[in-house]
């Protein structure tokens, strides 16, 4: 059986974060969300207990892992180790929108920083 989501089909979640970010995929072995982060919006530093990739698929904006910060353009995969504190920043004029994908499903919570 062939299993399709659009995008715009998906809710938006609530999140600590409160942004615009929907699950596309949740099964106990990966977790796939799509973020859009508006002009001036920013996720709020966190601390994830499983591996995740981030892959941009529209604008450019600054990701922070550990005491790194790097600007991200489109069509870019940036990859952050489990247990690291990392944040995603839009200091641009337009959207950006990134895929989040978590390899397996967190099963313990996600610990944010201040």
């Amino acid at each position: 059986m062939i299993i399709k989501r659009k995008l715009s089909e998906v809710p938006v979640m609530e999140t600590a974060h409160n942004v615009d970010a929907r699950n596309l995929y949740n099964t106990p072995d990966a977790m796939v969300t799509i973020i859009t982060l508006k002009p001036g919006q920013s996720l709020k530093r966190h601390i994830t207990p499983v591996d995740v990739a981030f892959y941009v698929i529209k604008g450019s904006g600054i990701i922070e892992i550990g005491d790194e910060k790097e600007p991200v353009e489109e069509g870019t995969l940036v990859e952050s180790p489990k247990d690291i504190l990392h944040c995603w920043y839009n200091e641009s004029s337009a959207d950006l929108t990134f895929m989040v994908i978590k390899a397996p499903r967190p099963e313990k919570k996600t610990v944010f920083v201040s």
